[in-house]
C-alpha cells in the first residue's frame, strides 16, 4: 500500500511517572498515513502509556508530539470502563462524541456491522459477554470515523469468528492502524511494520517488515552482537594474559604490555552493546490440594441464544489431572458459567468442601486494585511466608518496588502474571481459567501452558488461542454452541 505523509512523530520525547526512571528516553520514531504499524514491547514497557500520550490524556515531560493537523484519533480500549456497564448502548455511544450526532443509530449500525454485531440499542452493557464487550469497544472507536485508529488488545475474548473478521476488516481498513496485542498470528496477517520499546533502555525502534520476520530479526541481531562480544571478550582476555607475563619483563617486553593495554581499552570501548532480550519468566509448578473424591459435578448448565437463557442437563464430575475445555461462541455464557461456578451459586454446580478454587477472570476484577502487589501475593497464602512470597513474585517478574504498588498501577499483563502467581502461593485443587492468555506477552505462554499441563489439580478452561490450547491434554469438553 502506499503512504502519504508522515502522520504522527515523537521527537526526543521522554516521559516517566517516576522523574528518576523514565519508561520512555528521547524517543523518536514516525508513523505514516494508511500504516498498519504494531506497538511490541513487554508488559509494562510503556506501550499503553504511548497511546495515551498520543491521546493527549497526558504529556511528555520533554520532547514533542507532532500529529497532522485536523487528525482525529480514537482508541478501542482493553477493557469497558466501569462506568459505562450500566449504560445503554445507545448512551455508551453518545460519550464519544461532545456534540449530538442527529444520525448516531445509523453510524452505530454501520459501526456494528463492521464489527459483526447486532444488538438492540437500549440493551445495558453489562449484560453483554466480555466477546460481546470486547467488539462494542471496536466500534465505539469506528463509530468516531478516526484519521488514527488505536487498537489495545483488540482480540482479547473474541472467538476465532471475531478474530478473523477483526482481522479481514483491518486489512481493507483505509487509514492509519496502530495495535498493541500479543496474539502473534493475528498481527502477522495484516501488519507491515513493528514499532518495538525496549523495557530495558527506554526507546523505540523500528523495523519494517510482518511480525514473524521481525521478531526473527530481532532475535538474530541479539545473537549477532552476543558473538560479536564473546569473539572480542576471547581477544581481550588473551592480551591481558599477555599483559601480566610481559608486564615482568625487562625492557621490550614491558613496552609490549603498555602497547597490550592500550588495545584492551580500545577492544573493551568497542564492545557493541547487545540488545537484551524481553525477560520471559521462569519455569514453574502449581501445587494443589491431595484429594481423591470428585472435586467439582456439573449436573446442568444455562445457555444464552437470542439473548433467551435456557438450562441444559448435563454430566460432568472431574477428579484429579481431569480437565474440561468450555467452547462456544461469543455471549453464549461461558464467563458467566465460569464465574458462578466460582462463586457457588450455580444451582447446577457443585465444588467439594474445603477445595480451594484458582479463578483467572478475565477482567481481573477478582483482584483487590487497592491492595499492594505484596498484600495481593500475601491474601491466598494459607501461612504468611516473606521469602516464599518474594520468590515466587521474582518467577513472574514482580520484584522491587512493584511489591509495593497497588494493583492498580500494574499493566493489564503483569496482572495476569500476578493472577498465576498467585495460584503458585494458594496451591488450589481446581482452577478454573477464563482467557488465561488475555494480555500476556506470548513469550510467557508456553511457559504457562507446561505449568498447567503439568498441574495436578482439576481444570476449567475457556480460551479462543488454538495453539495454546493445543499444548494441554483435556480429558472432557463442552461446546455450548451444540447443546
Amino acid at each position: 500500500m502506499d503512504h502519504g505523509n508522515v502522520i504522527i512523530r515523537f521527537e526526543r520525547v521522554t516521559f516517566g511517572y517516576d522523574k528518576d526512571r523514565p519508561i520512555l528516553n528521547e524517543v523518536d520514531f514516525g508513523v505514516r498515513e494508511n500504516a498498519k504499524i504494531t506497538l511490541m514491547g513487554q508488559n509494562g514497557a510503556g506501550k499503553s502509556t504511548i497511546f495515551q500520550l498520543l491521546l493527549g490524556t497526558i504529556k511528555p515531560d520533554e520532547g514533542k508530539i507532532h500529529m497532522k493537523q485536523g487528525a482525529s484519533i480514537a482508541i478501542a480500549t482493553q477493557v469497558m470502563p466501569e462506568e459505562c456497564l450500566t449504560m445503554t448502548v445507545r448512551q455508551f455511544f453518545e460519550r464519544a462524541f461532545t456534540d449530538k450526532i442527529y444520525d448516531l443509530d445509523k453510524r452505530i449500525k454501520d459501526a456494528f456491522e463492521a464489527v459483526n454485531i447486532t444488538s438492540d440499542l437500549e440493551k445495558i452493557i453489562k449484560d453483554f459477554s466480555g466477546g460481546q464487550q470486547a467488539r462494542l469497544l471496536l466500534a465505539y472507536a469506528l463509530v468516531q470515523d478516526p484519521d488514527i485508529l488505536l487498537l489495545d488488545e483488540p482480540t482479547n475474548n473474541l472467538d476465532t469468528a471475531g478474530i478473523e473478521h477483526l482481522t479481514g476488516f483491518l486489512m481493507v481498513y483505509p487509514k492509519t492502524v496502530i495495535v498493541i496485542s500479543h496474539d502473534a498470528d493475528f498481527l502477522n496477517a495484516f501488519t507491515e511494520g513493528v514499532l518495538n520499546l525496549d523495557v530495558h533502555t527506554g526507546k523505540v525502534e523500528r523495523y519494517e517488515g510482518n511480525y514473524y520476520n521481525v521478531v526473527e530479526e530481532i532475535a538474530a541481531r541479539v545473537e549477532r552482537d552476543r558473538m560479536q562480544n564473546a569473539r572480542m571478550l576471547k581477544e581481550i582476555q588473551d592480551r591481558k594474559d599477555k599483559i601480566n607475563f610481559f608486564a615482568h619483563k625487562g625492557g621490550k617486553m614491558r613496552a609490549l604490555a603498555a602497547k597490550l593495554k592500550d588495545q584492551v581499552i580500545e577492544a573493551e570501548e568497542n564492545m557493541v552493546e547487545v540488545k537484551r532480550d524481553d525477560k520471559t519468566i521462569r519455569d514453574f509448578t502449581i501445587a494443589t490440594q491431595d484429594f481423591t473424591d470428585p472435586l467439582v459435578k456439573i449436573t446442568s448448565v444455562r445457555v444464552i441464544n437470542n439473548h433467551e437463557p435456557r438450562n441444559v442437563e448435563v454430566n460432568i464430575s472431574l477428579r484429579k489431572r481431569q480437565r474440561l475445555l468450555i467452547s462456544g461462541p461469543n455471549g453464549i455464557g461461558k464467563s458467566t458459567l465460569l464465574r458462578l461456578l466460582a462463586e457457588g451459586t450455580d444451582p447446577g454446580v457443585s465444588i467439594t468442601k474445603d477445595v480451594k478454587v484458582g479463578y483467572y477472570r478475565q477482567d481481573f476484577s477478582g483482584l483487590d486494585y487497592s491492595a499492594t502487589v505484596y498484600e495481593s501475593l500475601e491474601s491466598v497464602m494459607d501461612v504468611p511466608d516473606n521469602e516464599k512470597l518474594r520468590e515466587a513474585g521474582a518467577q513472574f517478574l514482580l520484584t522491587g518496588e512493584l511489591m509495593r504498588n497497588q494493583v492498580r498501577s500494574l499493566s493489564e499483563g503483569q496482572k495476569g502474571l500476578l493472577c498465576f502467581a498467585r495460584f503458585v502461593l494458594q496451591k488450589p485443587g481446581l482452577l478454573i481459567l477464563d482467557e488465561p492468555t488475555n494480555h500476556i506477552n506470548f513469550r510467557h505462554l508456553p511457559v504457562i501452558a507446561e505449568a498447567i499441563e503439568k498441574f495436578e489439580g482439576a481444570i476449567i478452561m475457556v480460551s479462543h488461542a488454538p495453539d495454546f490450547v493445543s499444548k494441554i491434554n483435556f480429558t472432557e469438553w463442552l461446546d455450548l454452541g451444540t447443546l
